[in-house]
């Protein structure tokens, strides 16, 4: 197998999203109100860290759509992230909520994965069925590779647990403890390079739940980019048999040109046109490339504005 990788990019991506510690800093908004859950309580995953964003004014008296995000941890402040950078999701929320282009909306943020001391997130995020679809020598591949001497795989593959997770145990609660729409029409799942993949196979293993996914840099190698990786095509089979109905659905993907987005084009094309194939259009799927983007969090936070217009606009 051929390496065709740039080991700086990976590592980029690897440490954008840190996992949770102990010893992280508080999590602070510029608006609006946060309520942490740390841990949220269940069985499924009890160590995981939920914080959900109400925007200022928010009032029992109406009712919200609901935007569900992973890699909580880097979503609202800056100085609680290993690289002072953050989507600044309430910030830009705020902002479009006062334009009125936007319904108005909460986010719940579930932090990435970290359990007895090791770095789970790729395990979650990294859609099970492709996975499984895999030549078995990939599969062993991928969990046998590295990335600065960490593993990119530690454990089994629990992105179903994950969804599961997301469904049936953080949507009741969310449903039955705030005043939201419950209905698909307005639930939103967004994420970004392994959250792009997760948040795909979100709405399309649960399209009676989730109306709309944004993808942002949507990581399609699955692991380190490698010439004769079949990870990619494994993705365009699974879009084929898997993607939700186009009447009722929204999809949107970027990618930006630098860092480990720079390996993205291709694979995208093919994602693009298995969207094509599927009946997709300009009113219901958006691919977006920003030149000189990379792949950190100052670069989704600035283009952030347009997947929330797509998906949440009046």
């Amino acid at each position: 197998m051929k390496l065709k990788v740039i080991a700086v990019c990976w590592a980029l991506c690897v440490c954008s999203f840190s996992s949770v510690s102990k010893e992280e800093p508080m999590v602070q908004v510029s608006i609006g109100t946060l309520d942490t859950l740390a841990p949220f309580e269940n069985n499924l995953f009890p160590d995981k860290t939920v914080q959900i964003w109400l925007p200022e004014g928010y009032s029992d008296s109406k009712k919200y759509a609901v935007l569900y995000m992973h890699d909580g941890q880097n979503l609202f402040d800056a100085n609680s992230t290993w690289n002072k950078q953050a989507w600044d999701i309430d910030d830009v929320a705020t902002r479009l909520m006062a334009t009125g282009k936007v319904r108005d909306f909460i986010v719940v943020g579930a932090f990435n994965g970290n359990v007895n001391g090791k770095f789970t997130r790729r395990n979650e995020y990294f859609p099970q069925k492709v996975f499984e679809a895999l030549p078995g020598k990939w599969q062993q591949h991928l969990k046998q590779s590295q990335s600065y001497n960490t593993p990119l795989f530690e454990g089994p593959i629990s992105s179903d647990k994950y969804l599961q997770f997301l469904t049936q145990v953080l949507k009741p609660y969310i449903d039955t403890h705030y005043s939201v729409h419950t209905d698909r029409d307005n639930t939103f799942v967004m994420g970004s390079s392994m959250g792009g993949l997760i948040s795909l196979y979100a709405i399309s293993e649960y399209p009676d739940i989730f109306g709309g996914a944004a993808c942002l840099s949507t990581h399609w190698p699955g692991g380190n980019p490698e010439a004769d990786s079949p990870v990619p095509a494994a993705f365009v089979k699974y879009m084929q048999e898997h993607l939700p109905d186009p009447q009722n659905h929204k999809i949107y993907f970027d990618l930006g040109t630098a860092q480990l987005d720079s390996y993205y084009p291709p694979s995208q094309a093919l994602a693009d046109a298995v969207m094509r194939e599927k009946g997709y259009n300009y009113q219901n799927w958006i691919t977006n490339t920003f030149v000189g983007d990379g792949h950190e969090e100052h670069y989704w936070r600035d283009r952030l504005h347009i997947p929330l217009l797509f998906l949440l606009g009046k």
